[in-house]
């Protein structure tokens, strides 16, 4: 069996030091993974070595490029990554890659040489995970602490657990017991498939909550497109739709609670989300304000318009 072992730096391949957890030399995963799972053939392919919070969509754009090219020669493909933009990397590599080879994200919570370390196992999950012929054709997947995650459903729901990751409200897809793989649940269908254009774009996030301060969006600073993380399903204080419907930009609602969706035809009052709707803002449907803001940034690498933006949400 072969695998495609993609590494992009974290905490996976940090070592603490009297100046924090720091990046050095590259980690022996290969010769960890040839003592744990021997009848894996591994072939270690770096593609960056940064902390995840510094990466842009160009560099995520980079490893689904990398992941995808693997994947065409091996029987899975394993990304090691940081946890700080995990979820926002394997939401991307979902729309960005089209192949039934499992591509797996992993990574950790504890650096290498602090008690308790657990990025080796989480790699030799990970790994056995994208050997397993029962992940062929199920989408990105992302392997934390033994469970199996969807990407357009796993989020880091804790600062520094090592249980940091979740798919709530629905809860993982399967889990990795005893070495073996096992799936209780399959992905219904695939997210729209995307392509990256090239075009690096300025996509912000504001979450708003009691009383958005009117000046806040009559001097907010220029930008491609803006999303709204909106209470409850697209809500907003009734003094702002009109700011919102003179802004130059493409601009999305989401809902801020974390699952769910916005709604389309249930509030009617001003700041409801039938009338920004109306004045034509564009619903998030199922995806969070991180998500929509990927999608977005991978839309308008390619320049598309707002029209374009709207039928991709609406088909979520």
């Amino acid at each position: 069996m072969r695998i495609a072992l993609l590494t992009t730096g974290g905490t996976i391949a940090m070592r603490a030091s009297d100046k924090g957890g720091q990046l050095g030399a590259p980690p022996p995963f290969i010769d960890m993974l040839a003592r744990t799972l021997p009848e894996v053939e591994v072939t270690l392919v770096p593609v960056l070595s940064r902390p995840s919070a510094g990466f842009s969509i160009a560099d995520i754009a980079a490893i689904a490029k990398a992941a995808e090219t693997a994947a065409a020669s091996h029987d899975g493909v394993v990304i090691t990554h940081g946890t700080d933009v995990l979820e926002e990397t394997a939401f991307a590599l979902e729309l960005l890659t089209r192949t039934d080879t499992p591509i797996v994200l992993t990574g950790a919570m504890r650096l290498a040489n602090q008690p308790s370390a657990d990025g080796d196992a989480n790699l030799i999950a990970a790994c056995r995970v994208a050997g397993s012929a029962a992940a062929r054709g199920k989408g990105v997947l992302v392997v934390f602490d033994d469970e199996i995650h969807w990407a357009p459903l796993a989020k880091k729901r804790h600062a520094f657990r090592t249980h940091a990751f979740s798919s709530e409200p629905f809860g993982p897809i399967g889990w990795v017991a005893e070495g073996r793989v096992r799936f209780t649940l399959t992905p219904e269908k695939r997210l729209p498939h995307l392509t990256w254009g090239g075009r690096e774009t300025v996509v912000a996030i504001l979450e708003a909550g009691p009383g958005l301060e009117p000046q806040l969006i009559k001097n907010f600073p220029p930008c491609d497109a803006l999303v709204l993380a909106l209470p409850g399903v697209g809500h907003v204080a009734d003094t702002v739709p009109a700011l919102l419907e003179a802004m130059p930009m493409p601009v999305i609602f989401a809902s801020r609670t974390g699952a769910g969706e916005t709604l389309t035809r249930s509030y009617g009052y001003a700041g409801g989300e039938m009338d920004l709707i109306a004045r034509g803002l564009i619903p998030a449907g199922p995806l969070d304000a991180r998500r929509a803001r990927m999608a977005l940034a991978i839309l308008l690498s390619n320049g598309a318009g707002k029209e374009d933006i709207r039928v991709f949400f609406a088909g979520l």
